[in-house]
């Protein structure tokens, strides 16, 4: 038995988070969209048509639920915490998979960075995802960054501008800070990583 699409004009167009359920209740997925009608309506095709892990994954589920948020950023959010709260098995699987990317947040440096990453983990590092797409992290990294507008190049990069005295492009386009060359104060700079 698999899950039923929910009744016609019940999904709002809303951002969100949503989970699938199973019989007993349990969390087996969880994901977020900006629109959640549109996002939930790629579930209920034909499964013939569906990747053999999702059409797995909904197969095994028996309900559907979701919460609107405000912003994509908050359904980005509220994804990562429900995994971390569930761990739904379904996530799992692609978590432990070392060819999809990640969200990295290199909080070891003095100035971290956001950067996709893929394979092994690193300590000194915090990790969002993972994304079954590419594209996906690319638009939600490309998000964050206007919100929270930290530095996404190398430490060669980084080291350079800083001796040049000027920013990069991303900075002229507000999607980074300017750390490297003192436009951002410290404190701020930390703010900004800490809310990421």
């Amino acid at each position: 038995m698999s899950v039923q699409r929910p009744p016609a004009g019940s999904i709002p167009t809303s951002p969100g988070s949503y989970q699938f359920k199973d019989d007993l209740g349990r969390v087996i997925y969880v994901g977020k969209a900006s629109n959640l009608r549109q996002r939930l309506s790629n579930y209920f095709q034909d499964p013939a048509q569906l990747h053999p892990r999702t059409a797995a994954m909904v197969q095994t589920a028996q309900s559907v639920e979701w919460i609107e948020v405000r912003n994509e950023v908050e359904a980005l959010i509220l994804e990562h915490s429900l995994i971390k709260q569930h761990h739904p098995r379904f996530n799992v699987r692609l978590r432990d998979d070392k060819s999809y990317p990640f969200l990295a947040v290199t909080v070891d440096e003095d100035y971290p960075r956001a950067v996709v990453m893929r394979g092994t983990k690193r300590k000194g590092t915090r990790y969002f995802g993972p994304y079954p797409h590419a594209w996906a992290i690319r638009e939600t990294l490309d998000l964050l960054l206007r919100t929270f507008p930290v530095r996404t190049c190398s430490q060669g990069k980084f080291n350079q501008h800083k001796r040049l005295g000027r920013p990069c492009l991303l900075f002229h386009i507000e999607k980074c800070s300017g750390p490297c060359v003192g436009e951002v104060q410290p404190e701020v700079y930390a703010d900004h990583v800490a809310q990421l």
